[in-house]
């Protein structure tokens, strides 16, 4: 019974020698010092290194590939004293060739619900303005559309709730947006998740 004892005391000692080197292992890894907007080229300057105890599940830049992450750029906005995540960063500019940015002032009941993410899909929808004549038209006419994607969103203006969205169009259709835009009959709308 003794042996029996001093046998187990051993096993159960081996056992939290061991729990306290797994919770003790530590990572490093590549943190956000400053803030960093959606589109902007990430310097040495904009990030800094923890020694962290990381959950295998967390996905986050080792040290190691930092001169791998520095010179792409956000594809999310990033915050101070966040890790940085493989899937923040994107090497590729968030407009495209041939595309154009259009800014879209929404009010606080334009807005969706759903929050709005770059490379979210998005519909530039043309709206009548008030008192026009839509009497030329078939009734069962669809509105004229144009595809987008969001670049980025801003926070909501104080006083006036007014949030800017950036749409990257393609160039053909930017200035057609930029008209419907300047005569208030422009809306913003979600498309589905695949993009149909």
């Amino acid at each position: 019974m003794i042996a029996l004892s001093m046998g187990l005391i051993a096993a159960g000692g081996a056992g939290v020698a061991v729990l306290l080197l797994q919770v003790g292992h530590r990572t490093e890894v590549v943190t956000v010092v400053r803030d960093v907007q959606v589109g902007q080229v990430l310097t040495e300057q904009d990030l800094g290194k923890a020694s962290i105890a990381l959950d295998p599940a967390m996905k986050a830049v080792s040290v190691d590939d930092l001169d791998q992450v520095v010179g792409k750029r956000a594809a999310v906005e990033l915050r101070p004293g966040s890790l940085l995540a493989p899937s923040q960063v994107t090497k590729h500019s968030l407009v495209k060739a041939g595309e154009q940015l259009v800014p879209i002032g929404l009010k606080p009941e334009q807005i969706p619900a759903t929050t709005l993410v770059p490379g979210q899909k998005v519909q530039l929808v043309h709206v009548p303005a008030q008192g026009e004549s839509e009497t030329d038209k078939p009734s069962d006419s669809s509105p004229k559309t144009l595809t987008g994607r969001v670049v980025k969103t801003s926070s909501a203006a104080p006083g006036t709730g007014v949030v800017v969205v950036d749409v990257a169009t393609s160039a053909a259709d930017g200035p057609t947006a930029a008209a419907w835009l300047s005569a208030g009959t422009l809306r913003l709308v979600l498309a589905a998740p695949d993009g149909r």
